[in-house]
């Protein structure tokens, strides 16, 4: 039986190396979100700054071209969308599509997509204010992680995982 490999893994880089461009990648993703949310109508600079990151990130994730570009738009519209408070925390779940998307995940594993729009409309009926983004941030962050790893173990194809009947016994010479 040969080990599971991601889809992403096994595509051809130009530049880097695979595990090096996604830990960036996200790193910027990410950091552009919170970065932009730092942004007020005195500070202006964060608005530029954290969507230049969080665009750069998108771009450097290693996947096939079009699913680095399908994200740009719909996840930089998030980022700023979400400038309005916790009430606009579900549109992370476009974010999250988006990760789908990048890490060539199959179909079967947007069922992840669940939590995470669950948490969103938790969020809205939880949290009023802008003051609260932070603590809304900071669990949507959590329901988002636990998510993308339920996506990835969705994506392994299910021939990987050994019916308990075909093992063989534990009194069987190797």
């Amino acid at each position: 039986m040969t080990a599971w490999v991601e889809p992403a893994a096994r595509l051809p880089l130009r530049w880097g190396r695979y595990r090096d461009r996604v830990i960036a990648g996200l790193v910027l993703i990410i950091g552009g979100l919170v970065h932009l949310q730092s942004a007020s109508t005195f500070v202006l600079l964060p608005l530029i700054i954290g969507t230049a990151a969080h665009t750069i990130g998108w771009l450097i994730l290693p996947a096939t071209a079009w699913r680095r570009l399908v994200p740009l738009l719909p996840s930089g519209l998030v980022v700023w969308l979400l400038l309005t408070g916790p009430q606009s925390m579900w549109t992370l779940s476009i974010c999250f599509v988006c990760w789908l998307i990048a890490r060539h995940r199959p179909w079967r594993s947007y069922l992840a997509l669940g939590p995470v729009l669950l948490n969103g409309v938790l969020a809205a009926a939880v949290f009023r204010g802008y003051e609260q983004m932070l603590l809304a941030l900071g669990i949507s962050a959590v329901v988002l992680v636990g998510s993308a790893w339920w996506a990835w173990a969705l994506a392994r194809p299910a021939a990987g995982i050994r019916n308990p009947a075909e093992a063989p016994s534990p009194s069987a010479a190797p």
